[in-house]
């Protein structure tokens, strides 16, 4: 019996549009970084990116539980001794909300190049305006991925 390898010319992408309004921003990326890396489709392999683009809006809308919006810290480190910098999630969610998306998925997806692919596919966006319309995205209800998944 032979393992079938799906060829790259072979894979058709398709393009989903999630509304993050009200979505905790956890359950949603895990749903998300499923749909990037491919592991919906039966065809998935994991050396290869199957994935489908994701485009997500509303991205100042996502909540955080908890007092992570006041607690939870993003840091970055300049390279020279003591150049960490840190700010809480609060401060980034009003200069940058969708680097708190970004940054949540890509953490959930492969730290190689594959995952460096499946993360250009992700598109994020503030409020419910993105220039794809050309590509007929279709809306996908993360509560309901479930069930999707199964058909």
């Amino acid at each position: 019996m032979k393992t079938y390898v799906e060829k790259k010319a072979n894979i058709k992408r398709k393009w989903f549009i999630v509304d993050a309004q009200n979505q905790v921003l956890g359950r949603m990326s895990s749903k998300v970084a499923v749909i990037l890396m491919g592991k919906h489709k039966p065809t998935y392999q994991p050396f290869l990116d199957t994935g489908d683009h994701v485009i997500v809006t509303n991205a100042e809308k996502v909540k955080l539980t908890g007092k992570k919006l006041d607690q939870k810290q993003y840091y970055r480190h300049s390279g020279y001794p003591g150049g960490i910098k840190a700010r809480s999630a609060k401060k980034i969610m009003q200069l940058n909300p969708e680097f708190i998306i970004k940054h949540s998925i890509g953490l959930m997806l492969p730290k190689n190049k594959i995952g460096r692919q499946m993360l250009r596919k992700l598109k994020v966006y503030r409020g419910n305006n993105h220039p794809h319309q050309a590509q007929q995205p279709t809306n996908l209800d993360i509560t309901q991925f479930q069930k999707i998944e199964k058909k």
